[in-house]
């Protein structure tokens, strides 16, 4: 059960109220109880001297009996118990019983104390009248030598009951005080609980979503600061909860605008979101909640997910989902274990992009035929025209050459793009192959006056590939490499790294500027078109250099600077699935 801030504070105050009151009381009653009896040891101390007067001239006759009959006449006028004793405490006179009754009080404390010559004090309990009585006994003294002692005393009840009637006023004003007190603590308690209960309850308002609650407290002070800190911080947060709902609400609709499949997983694979877009793909509406196994059963995306997840990266693969063809991208975010998919459906692309390549190889087969009858008749041609007329011939053949150099290279690529191609896989030399391709260009590389240069480490080793696909790599590289190269040296260079081979072709030819750089291997580009023309390129030579790495699970670099030269730099893998 929750106790109220008002019970709290109202109990505290009266759990203190009655501790300092009970010490109070406690520690009052015990200084006035000592206060008092120190009082009226005072007064029959003063008695005793006043009686001493009249007592030592009967000791002196050694009249007992008429000393007896004396103190207990003025016992009853006084009220208060007098007794008599001789040096050796012996009881002459007593005021309440008889002396020749009474046993010697020589080892009483108070009359040692008197014999010795000093005031006695003592509170006990006697045993002659069988009560508790304060006794005060003076040394008796005549002439210079003691005559005996005289002690008064009185009996506690009497002392209680004086104290008794003090105590009931003393208490009758403590107990004023502390009604007092206690309606102070409560005024206290009610005025302090209040503003909290108010702020108690505006919180809870606010908790419930109502950011219109105001709190305005009569009470100054730190609570009226407390309330108007809360109330600007509502209103802040007003604002805030208004700024959020409104980028939300934006979000929202950018997400569902986004013609891309989109959704969110936490790291059980549950959906956290996902937009209309990927509704459509998975034809399910109600996807929240779910796997994505469940809506998706799509191995190859599950694949992907995982491995985003164990990597804690982004990754992107083409995947194939039905009859449709998707570009899927997966990031993991590291602060919130979760991943976001994105699904591109790019099936119209890649269907136009067949159309393309089914166009350019049909072309290409279609063109093959008419431009080898050309090329023969117009070789035949040549052989029967003068000097004259050879040089038109020549420029036919020439341009009949280069358009059968690249519907061969188009063949070529549309081979390598092909998705039934199938590596014909060899224990393959690297050394001796470039070896003798370098032997194929010796002219070429005579002509120029090329410096070539070929270095091969010794433990360089074999390499698991298609010696044909590799031979067509090399060949483009190093055409390349001599056609752009005027003047300088050309370099080829294999070593082994860990698990791959390392290849560079590097030339001191004319360069390549950096804002080229990343579309030179797209097909028939060219850098500096008239040229390739003049010298035969066809644009699509180290289109299929890349191809060719790829198939073999490897990959491509290159550097150059325009001016010095260019270095192609490709790393093939020993064994294909190592990469």
């Amino acid at each position: 059960m929750k106790r109220s801030v008002f019970f709290r504070i109202f109990s505290g105050y009266l759990l203190i109220i009655f501790a300092i009151s009970s010490l109070f009381l406690s520690f009052s009653f015990k200084m006035i109880r000592q206060h008092y009896i120190q009082t009226l040891t005072t007064d029959l101390e003063d008695i005793a001297v006043t009686l001493q007067l009249k007592i030592v001239p009967l000791l002196k006759e050694g009249n007992n009996k008429q000393l007896d009959s004396l103190i207990k006449d003025l016992g009853k006028r006084i009220d208060t118990r007098i007794t008599i004793m001789d040096p050796e405490g012996l009881v002459l006179a007593d005021s309440e019983q008889n002396p020749e009754f009474m046993e010697n009080h020589s080892t009483r404390p108070e009359i040692l104390k008197a014999l010795y010559g000093e005031t006695g004090t003592a509170l006990r309990y006697s045993t002659t009248v069988k009560e508790e009585m304060l006794y005060v006994a003076i040394p008796v003294k005549g002439q210079g030598k003691s005559l005996g002692v005289l002690r008064v005393s009185l009996f506690l009840k009497q002392i209680n009951s004086l104290l008794n009637g003090v105590k009931m006023n003393f208490l009758k004003v403590v107990i004023v005080l502390i009604l007092l007190s206690l309606a102070a603590a409560l005024f206290f308690a009610r005025s302090l609980s209040s503003p909290i209960k108010e702020l108690v309850h505006a919180s809870s308002r606010v908790a419930a979503g109502d950011f219109d609650v105001k709190v305005y407290l009569k009470s100054k002070g730190e609570l009226q600061k407390l309330a108007e800190s809360f109330n600007e911080m509502v209103m802040r947060i007003k604002e805030l909860v208004t700024e959020l709902s409104q980028q939300k609400e934006s979000l929202n609709v950018i997400i569902r605008s986004i013609t891309e499949g989109l959704m969110v997983l936490d790291k059980k694979g549950e959906i956290l979101l996902g937009n209309d877009s990927f509704k459509k793909i998975t034809n399910n509406q109600n996807i929240l909640g779910k796997y994505y196994w469940e809506v998706i059963r799509e191995p190859d995306l599950g694949e992907l997910i995982k491995k985003t997840g164990r990597e804690k990266s982004s990754l992107i693969e083409e995947l194939g989902i039905g009859d449709r063809t998707f570009i899927c991208s997966a990031t993991f975010l590291r602060g919130y274990d979760e991943t976001v998919v994105t699904m591109h459906d790019i099936t119209k692309i890649k269907g136009l992009e067949r159309i393309k390549k089914d166009f350019v190889v049909n072309v290409s087969h279609e063109l093959r035929t008419p431009l080898t009858a050309i090329k023969g008749f117009m070789e035949t041609i040549e052989d029967l025209v003068d000097d004259k007329e050879r040089r038109y011939v020549e420029i036919v053949l020439k341009h009949t050459e280069r358009l059968i150099n690249i519907v061969g290279d188009l063949l070529t690529l549309s081979e390598l793009e092909g998705s039934s191609l199938k590596l014909e896989l060899e224990e393959v030399d690297l050394g001796k192959l470039v070896a003798d391709i370098l032997n194929i260009y010796e002219k070429n590389i005579r002509e120029k006056d090329l410096n070539v240069v070929f270095e091969s480490e010794d433990n360089l080793g074999m390499v698991e590939a298609d010696p044909y696909k590799l031979e067509q790599m090399f060949i483009n590289l190093i055409e390349n490499a001599i056609r752009y190269t005027e003047e300088g040296e050309i370099k080829i260079s294999l070593r082994r790294g860990d698990k791959e081979i390392i290849i560079e072709v590097a030339d001191t030819g004319i360069g390549i500027p950096p804002k080229y750089l990343p579309r030179i291997f797209e097909r028939f580009y060219v850098v500096d078109k008239s040229r390739s023309r003049k010298l035969g390129g066809t644009g699509l030579g180290l289109s299929i250099v890349k191809h060719i790495v790829l198939l073999h699970n490897g990959k491509i670099d290159v550097k150059s600077v325009p001016g010095r030269g260019t270095t192609f730099i490709i790393r093939l893998p020993l064994k294909l699935g190592l990469a």
